[in-house]
Parts: structure tokens; C-alpha cells; sequence
């Protein structure tokens, strides 16, 4: 039946048909409709209503990992606050309730970046001297208001997404309550014995003049200067080790200077060598004799030009703890005077290098955990413990590398310095240098600056990952950071579970967590120390001060702890005691790590989120954390640590990760290469729905891609949606409440689409609780294209077009389209948020004002009849049978639609036979007639191998074709009142006519 009815050369019946009327229209506009609706979200207060409707409910939070505010949102951010918000939404209309408060981090280091470059150099201004308390004030304030204006850019452009959220009070890292906090949590830290200055080689920007925590660092490629460097045996001094040296291979020679120990591994085999033969200028010379791993032998005497050497003897690894050498710069500058031990350690191996590894504890975590590990042996052997200071901020070699003093490991620009050719230099003139190269490899960068960083000993805060918590003063022997992270993992869903054992390998290996940074913009270690004897900072306790500190951090904000006079306004009566003001800054991770503090637990100023019992509180509410992978070392991962730290637990209940976004062709999108998809232009060209459409199609555990071809797809998938949505509508204008039909008495094609209908919302639940949303996309796709438009609707257009007024079958199909409307809108209303509440208005214009106001339908599960798929199984195999047929008819233009036809169909089981008893089939192919025959078909009978036992022969239709149906029947011409049509069609032209409609 087409929807464009011919017409009669005497009669137009279209104004007795019941074709689709409505005004959701075909093309979408969604660039121009899309900021209607969320005005009128924002006209009906939408997120005040879902709190006012969700009252009492569970309590299902997604707590905002901050996004930075610092430039425009890119394709990276929309996916992830799309996945936010289809989370949110759905959740709701599973029956929780489901709120979500958006934040900013707004601390750090891009931001002073940016106000140096564009309030400083660009006007050729010198920067702010810190050291002036007004100058520090004042650079602080510059940066809070550059991270306001970013705020309400970015507020703006997440809207225009579709997200729902309390954007008009989000929470912000700098804001008054939330500096005040983190300061508390950090004070917590310091009560409970984990927060501690030491000295330890940490990651050095010399770039950006501060030290960087894992998250902020990338590995890239860079080459390196490689040296291999004998250390002389100096004891035992006797025997076949009296002349022998113990070889090294690194690519840091500047870390030479900070030498202090060798690390060898016991389960290494090692050997005695001696150069046989060997070029006149090489620095090996015959005679030398050199302790290597066995397994290594032959690539470094290759490495050394070496032509000939011999294997001497082995030596034992179990001896090699006793043996002690020379540092190979000795006397140069006058120092290097020191022993040189040789000590285990789990981290060398026998795959390159020697099988021995330099160790400079002031440059390397293994090296100052082997160091740290034997520092009590150590003393007692008489050997000097203290870690130097060898690089300083600048990544100059200081006067703790005598003879290097000044030298640079990198310059200010993060370019390779002189310090390596210097030391190479001394090493060759010491006659130490074995072989030297150059390696290119993966090394640590400042994902900010893109350039290499150094590890650097340096005074810093840090807290303790091993050292018991203390408790009121009470430590519970293994009740440390890291155990209490490890359990807390174990007791937390990972969507996907492969998240589980990424974090749990990074929290079970990471170092002590560095929490200081030398800068000016952020919330500062509000503690005051005072110096002990050992170096160590002793950490003043007293709840007086912290409270004091607190309630200004309240009232003015962290500016207050830079302002003149702060240390005596602090100390108050403590003032003249040596306490020192700390003036580092805590690390960004630590401020967005405690966002659980100020957020979900500070109901006055998040009155919103209610009060919150997590299920491992005994209560019922749910608390998400979702982001990308990547957090698994950032926010998930000082999240965790800071709650552990603090509450003994993880702040969340579930944490869902996704991929990164990259272009249709698998490469990671760059303004450079040109394929970088902005989220403002498809909304612009296409709208926001289609990207919450590409969303949830894509599997975002994975990396995503996109570009013009995929989006391109997605279109032309919501386009397929929109227009059974619209069909559905148009369909709908004709229906009556008062008019439904009970299930019971529905034809078996509608029950048979409830039942459709019903598995279909098992899935699509399921699917929505697992946070399945690419399951949902092809489940509806396929139910709504396959299903219904191309058979469903198909087949029950003659019916509801044609059929009577009184039409009971009529009124069953419109009670099942109705059914089919609902909960088809509701199920897709978290994804195409624009597109389901524009139809719902039109829908249900009585009823909920917007559908994100309503539960995804319950109880139709009940719907399911199992035996009447099974029927109608049979019944589709057969007219897929048919249709092919008519394909083939239709090509050959023996028939021109499927009206033309009436097919004849074979059927040899007589099982099939008795499920066609009763079925129209002529309905069910959209043809005018057909007939059934038992038995085998003739030879030229169409057949599909799929369905045996079945076989169509197409024969034209016999009869007249109705003026009003199209359907060609015999029976036109019986009715005698409307000669030119079918009786069903005289019938309800009759009814047209006491409505008062008359052709």
C-alpha cells in the first residue's frame, strides 16, 4: 500500500484514508532545533524536576572527573561527557536517582603557563618576583580569572552536548570550600604519620622548574649518549680479582658523578674475562681484566673492539656482595675519594647491558630503593650514606659533582646540555672508558613541554605508601596506604574488568606518591615544619593553627597563605618559635584526587546530591567515577589514594573507563596532520545527537574512531531511526485511548510484536544497567529497521490506511504501535536526548513535559509467547520464500509491485503446511492473493536452500484494481454503491461517509 494513493479519474478517496499526520519533521534541523529544546529544558527547570521526581530513590552519583579549564572542549571531551550523560540518564530512568554535579580543575601549571606567556613575555613584561608576597597574590588572582573565563566557555559548549547537569553550581578545585578542604585532607595526611619531606630522586622538569608526578609523564623516543666504564677492584686486594674491574653500561653518563654503589642480581652468571688481542688505540687493552655477566660477554667485548678475549673463571654471584671499587673519577676534582659497594638487587638482568647496573641513588627509584635498603649495613661498613645533591633546578651539575660544576644536563630549552661530553671527557682521561654509543629508545617526557625530563635528587613532600597509618596516635602493624588501596581495588567494580588489574599493577609497584611542586598556582602544603638534626622537617601538630588556616583558606581562599604576614597570623602564639611557613604547592592530582571531600561528602554546599550511604556504608546509593584509560595512573588513581588514606577506602563504588578518540583511519588525531574532528563543527553541520548517536555505537572501552565516513554512517542510522519514529507518529494521530485493545484479543501479528517488543527490553535494560550502549544502538537498530519498518509496518499499512474506522484490527495495530512508541522513545531517550524529547511532546502532549522525566516501561516482559515466535518463525521462513520470488518476478517485469502478484506456494512438509492453515498470506507478503499447495514444485519454482521443503511460483494477480487499496481482487465491482472498489473499501468509505466525510 503506498502512502501516495492513486486516484480515480472520478473519485479521490485520499480523504478517506487514514494516512500518517504530524509535525515532527522529516528533515531534523538539528543545528537550529536542538538549542530550542534546551531552552525549554531550562524554561521547565528539567534538572529540578528529575531531583523532585527521584526523591527517595537510590542514589546512583557520577561523580565529574574535572576536565581542565584551559581552552576550547575538543572530540576527547564530548565523548567523555556524552558517556557521562547517557550514564546519568539512563540510570534515572532505571529508577535511581541519578545526579550529576559537573567541576573543573583549575589548578597548575598550563594555566600559569598561559598567564606568563600572555600577560609577561607577549607584552615584554618580566615575571612576577614570588618572593614578594603582593606579586604572588596578585599572579594568583591572574590565573583564577583565566580558569573562570575558560569555565564558562567550556560550561557552554558541554550544554549544547545535551548534558544535564546543576551546571549553574558546579564545583571548581579553587574555589573557596574546595581549598579549604584539600588543605584539610592534606592536614589529615600529616596527623595520621604518611605526609613526610625527604630526599628522593624525583622526575625534574628542567623546562618547567618542577618536579612531575607518573600521571604528568609520557615515554617518547630520544637518543642517548651509552658508555661502558670499568670501576677498578679495590678489595679484596688480592687474588684473581686484584686487577680486574667490574663493568658498567649506561645511557645517563652525567649521572657518573652521583655514582655511589654497583647493583648485581644473584641469579646472573658471571665471569672473569681477559683481553687477549685488541686494537693499539682502543681504550681496552690486552691484559685487562673484566668482570661481566656471562650471557653479556661477547656484546661487550663486540662493543669494545675487543678481537680476542678469554673467559678466566666464573665468578660466583653469591661473592660479589663482598667485593668493593673505586669510583672511576677518582681525583678528579679532588673528589670520588669514596667506596664504591657492590649490592643486590631484584631490578638487573643479564638481557643488556653488563649484568651490573651503575647506581646513583640521587638519580633512580631502583637505585635509591637498593641504596635505602642496605643504608644500616652501609654505615656499619664505614660507608658514607648521605645522598648528594648532584643536578640542580636547572639541570646544571652542582658542587657536589666536583670537577662538573656548572656543566648542563639539559638546557633551559630542554636540549641536550654539555655535561655528558664533560664526564665522557674525564672517564677517557681517567682511562676508565671501555666502549661508548648512542641508543635510540623510549625515554620519560614532560607531557606538557613534549621534552625530556630528568631524575634529580631534590628536597619534596611525599606520603608514604608502606608506613603504617596511625589512628588517634595507634598504628596497626601492616594497615599501610598501599594495603589499604590493593583491597579497596579488589572491592570495586571495573567497567571493563581489565581495569582491575591495570591499576592494581601500578598501585602494587608505584613509589612513594610526590605531592609538591615549586610553583605559584595552586593550593599550598599548609603546614609549618621545623628542621631536626637528621635533615629530616619535623611537622608542627596543632589543630589550633590547622583550624586557623582552614577557616581563612574559607573566607579568602589559599591566597591568604601568600599574603604578608601569613606565617604569624597562622602561628599566632606560636610565632616565635622556629617553625618555617612550607610555600610548595600540592600536586593537581592530590586537588582533584580530594573532590570526593568537598563534593559528595560537604552537603552545604552540595545540597543537591542529598545525603549520601554507599552501599559499603550499609545504605543503597552508588557512587561512579568515569573517564578515560588513562586515569587508571591519574584521577581513579589518586582518588583512591587520597580516600585510602584518609576513610580506609576507595571514594567509588564503580569505575568505568573508555578509549581515546582517533581519526577513521586508526592515527591519533593532530592539527599538524590535519584529521582532528571538532565537536562544534558537527554540531554545527549535523548536531548534537548525531555524536551522541556515534557514542554509543562505538565500543568506547576501545579506541574510538571518527571522521567524515563514519559520521557519514551515523547520520544515515539516526536518519533510519527518525523515520520510523516519525512513521510511528504520523500513525499515531489516528488513535484513540478509548479505542485500545486488549492483548488477548489481538491478531497474532501485533501479540507477535510485543513479544518482539518484550525481548527486546530485557536487553536493552540489561544492556543499560552494564553500561552497554553500543548493545542498545544495534539492538533497536535492527529491531526498528528489520523488524518493523521493512516487515511490521510494511505489512499492517494496508490495514491501518484502509481498513474501516471500526476496524478491530485496525485498533489492535494502532494499541500496538502506541506500545511500540512508548517505550521504543524512552529507551532511546538517554542517547538521542534532542531527537526523543521532541517526539515525546508530540506523542504524550499531556503527559510528562519531557520524556527524561519518565522510567523505562516495566512489565513487558510478560508480553513474551515463546510458541507464537516459534509459529511465526515458520511463516517468515516461508515469505522470505515469496519475497525472493517476487524480487526475481519484479526484475524480469513480469509484475510491477507486489500487489500485481498472486503467488502460488509449495510447501512439501505438511507441519508447514498446517502453521499456514490460518495465515493470511497474501496480508503477510503484501500481494492480493495467494494460494497454498501441498507437494513438490515444478522445476522452475523459486527455492532458497535456507528453507527447504518450500517453493514459489509468481502468477499475476486475477481481478480489478481497487481506486482505493490499489489491490487487484475479483470482488471489486460487487458493491453496487462503490463499484470501482473492494467490499472491505465500499464498507469503509460507507463509515467515511456517516462521519461525514463523502467522495
Amino acid at each position: 500500500m503506498s502512502e501516495k494513493p492513486q486516484k480515480s479519474d472520478t473519485k479521490d478517496y485520499s480523504k478517506t484514508l487514514f494516512l500518517p499526520q504530524t509535525e515532527f519533521p522529516m528533515r531534523a534541523g538539528l543545528p537550529q532545533r536542538e538549542p530550542e529544546i534546551l531552552k525549554y529544558w531550562n524554561d521547565i527547570g528539567l534538572y529540578d524536576k528529575l531531583r523532585q521526581e527521584a526523591e527517595g530513590r537510590a542514589k546512583f552519583v557520577l561523580h565529574d572527573g574535572p576536565p581542565y579549564a584551559n581552552g576550547n572542549i575538543h572530540i576527547g571531551h564530548a565523548l567523555n561527557k556524552i558517556l557521562k550523560d547517557v550514564v546519568t540518564r539512563s540510570q534515572q530512568m532505571l529508577g535511581f536517582d541519578s545526579n550529576y554535579v559537573p567541576g573543573w580543575d583549575c589548578h597548575g601549571l598550563p594555566i600559569e603557563w598561559k598567564i606568563e606567556e600572555e600577560n609577561y613575555r607577549k607584552k615584554g613584561k618580566q615575571k612576577p618576583d614570588f618572593r614578594d608576597s603582593a606579586a604572588m597574590v596578585a599572579f594568583r588572582k591572574e590565573c583564577r580569572a583565566y580558569a573562570t573565563h575558560w569555565i564558562n566557555v567550556q560550561r557552554e559548549e558541554f550544554k549544547r552536548l545535551g548534558i544535564i547537569g546543576d551546571w549553574d553550581h558546579p564545583y571548581q578545585t579553587m574555589s573557596y570550600p574546595a581549598e579549604a578542604q584539600i588543605a584539610r585532607e592534606l592536614m589529615k595526611f600529616a596527623a595520621n604519620g604518611t605526609l613526610y619531606r625527604g630526599s628522593k630522586p624525583v622526575m625534574w622538569s628542567v623546562v618547567e622548574k618542577t618536579a612531575l608526578a607518573e600521571a604528568e609523564v609520557e615515554y617518547e623516543d630520544h637518543t642517548s649518549d651509552t658508555v661502558w666504564v670499568k670501576f677498578p677492584v679495590t678489595s679484596p686486594a688480592y687474588g684473581a680479582l686484584a686487577s680486574a674491574s667490574v663493568v658498567i653500561w649506561t645511557t645517563t653518563p652525567w649521572t657518573l658523578p652521583g655514582n655511589r654503589a654497583i647493583s648485581f642480581s644473584p641469579k646472573i652468571a658471571y665471569g672473569l674475562y681477559e683481553v687477549t688481542d685488541a686494537p693499539a688505540d682502543n681504550w681496552a687493552k690486552n691484559g685487562d681484566l673484566l668482570i661481566l655477566a656471562d650471557a653479556l660477554a661477547e656484546s661487550v667485548f663486540k662493543q669494545a673492539r675487543v678481537t680476542s678475549y678469554k673467559k678466566v673463571r666464573d665468578i660466583p654471584a653469591d661473592t660479589l656482595d663482598a667485593v668493593e671499587c673505586a669510583h672511576p673519577l677518582k681525583g678528579v676534582g679532588g673528589g670520588y675519594e669514596f667506596t664504591v659497594p657492590l649490592l643486590p638487587g631484584d631490578h638487573v638482568t643479564d638481557d643488556t647491558g653488563t649484568g651490573f647496573v651503575h647506581t646513583a641513588p640521587g638519580h633512580g627509584r631502583e637505585d635509591f630503593d637498593v641504596w635505602m635498603t642496605n643504608v644500616r649495613e652501609l654505615d656499619a661498613r664505614g660507608i658514607n650514606t648521605t645522598i648528594p645533591y648532584t643536578v640542580d633546578e636547572n639541570g646544571a651539575l652542582t658542587d657536589h659533582a666536583p670537577g662538573f660544576t656548572g656543566k648542563r644536563v639539559l638546557n633551559d630549552k630542554g636540549e641536550k646540555g654539555d655535561a655528558n661530553e664533560a664526564v665522557i671527557a674525564a672517564l677517557i682521561e681517567a682511562g676508565k672508558l671501555l666502549a661508548r654509543g648512542r641508543l635510540k629508545h623510549q625515554y620519560p617526557h614532560s607531557w606538557r613541554s613534549k621534552k625530556p625530563v630528568i631524575f634529580r635528587n631534590t628536597p619534596q613532600w611525599f606520603i608514604a605508601m608502606d608506613k603504617d597509618i596511625s589512628e588517634d596516635g595507634h598504628a596497626k602493624k601492616g594497615d599501610t596506604l598501599r594495603a589499604r588501596a590493593l583491597h579497596a581495588i579488589s572491592v570495586t567494580q571495573w567497567v571493563p574488568p581489565s581495569g582491575e588489574n591495570r591499576i592494581n599493577g601500578m598501585i602494587a609497584n608505584r613509589p612513594d606518591w610526590v605531592i609538591s611542586r615549586q610553583r605559584a598556582w595552586g593550593v599550598p602544603i599548609a603546614v609549618f615544619v621545623r628542621e631536626k638534626a637528621d635533615g629530616s622537617a619535623e611537622i608542627l601538630q596543632d589543630e589550633i593553627v590547622n583550624q586557623r588556616i582552614t577557616e581563612a583558606f574559607m573566607e579568602e581562599g589559599a591566597d591568604a597563605w601568600y599574603m604578608d604576614g601569613a606565617r604569624e597570623r597562622f602561628l599566632g602564639s606560636r610565632a616565635s618559635e622556629d617553625w618555617k611557613k612550607v610555600d610548595d604547592i600540592c600536586d593537581v592530582w592530590f586537588d582533584s584526587g580530594s573532590t570526593h571531600a568537598f563534593v559528595l561528602e560537604d552537603r552545604q554546599n552540595f545540597p543537591q546530591l542529598g545525603n549520601i550511604v554507599r552501599k559499603i556504608d550499609g545504605g543503597q546509593d552508588t557512587v561512579m567515577y568515569l573517564e578515560g584509560s588513562d586515569q587508571h595512573r591519574g584521577w581513579f588513581h589518586s582518588s583512591l589514594l587520597e580516600s585510602a588514606g584518609t576513610r580506609g577506602r576507595a571514594p567509588y563504588d564503580v569505575v568505568l573507563t573508555h578509549g581515546f578518540t582517533l581519526d577513521e583511519n586508526g592515527r591519533k588525531m593532530s592539527k599538524s596532520l590535519g584529521n582532528t574532528v571538532e565537536p562544534q563543527k558537527v554540531i554545527k553541520d549535523s548536531g548534537a545527537d548525531i555524536l551522541r548517536l556515534w557514542v554509543c555505537a562505538t565500543d568506547y572501552a576501545d579506541d574510538q574512531r571518527i571522521g567524515p565516513e563514519i559520521l557519514k554512517n551515523t547520520i544515515e542510522t539516526y536518519r533510519k531511526l527518525r523515520n520510523s519514529i516519525r512513521w510511528m507518529l504520523g500513525t499515531l494521530h489516528h488513535f484513540k485511548a478509548s479505542e485500545k485493545v486488549a492483548y488477548a484479543e489481538m491478531p497474532e501479528l501485533e501479540r507477535l510484536m510485543l513479544h518482539e517488543l518484550a525481548g527486546h527490553a530485557e536487553t536493552v535494560r540489561k544492556a543499560y544497567a552494564a553500561f552497554d550502549y553500543k548493545t542498545v544502538v544495534a539492538s533497536l537498530s535492527a529491531f526498528m529497521n528489520s523488524e518493523l519498518s521493512a516487515f511490521y509496518f510494511d505489512i499492517r499499512k494496508d490495514t491501518l490506511y484502509c481498513d474501516p474506522p471500526s476496524s478491530p484490527a485496525r485498533k489492535a495495530a494502532l494499541t500496538t504501535i502506541e506500545l511500540l512508541c512508548d517505550a521504543l522513545l524512552k529507551w532511546l531517550a538517554p542517547i538521542l536526548s534532542f531527537t526523543t524529547d521532541e517526539a515525546w511532546r508530540m506523542f504524550r502532549p499531556n503527559a510528562e513535559p519531557s520524556v527524561h522525566l519518565t522510567l523505562f516501561p516495566a512489565d513487558i516482559e510478560k508480553l513474551r509467547d515463546d510458541k507464537l515466535a516459534a509459529k511465526w518463525e515458520t511463516i517468515r521462513n516461508v515469505r522470505r520464500v515469496v519475497t525472493g520470488a517476487l524480487e526475481l518476478a519484479r526484475a524480469a517485469k513480469n509484475i510491477g509491485s507486489s500487489l500485481e502478484a498472486s503467488p502460488v506456494i509449495y510447501v512439501a512438509d505438511r507441519d508447514v503446511l498446517m502453521t499456514l492453515f490460518d495465515t493470511d498470506l497474501a496480508e503477510v507478503c503484501i500481494t492480493s492473493n495467494y494460494e497454498v499447495r501441498e507437494g513438490e514444485a515444478p522445476a522452475n519454482a523459486f527455492r532458497l536452500d535456507a528453507v527447504p521443503g518450500v517453493a514459489v511460483v509468481v502468477e499475476k494477480a486475477v481481478g480489478t484494481k481497487c481506486a482505493r487499496s490499489w489491490k487487484i481482487s475479483p470482488t471489486v465491482g460487487e458493491d453496487a454503491e462503490y463499484p470501482d472498489v473492494t467490499p472491505r473499501d465500499a464498507q469503509a468509505l460507507r463509515e467515511w461517509k456517516a462521519l461525514g466525510v463523502s467522495v
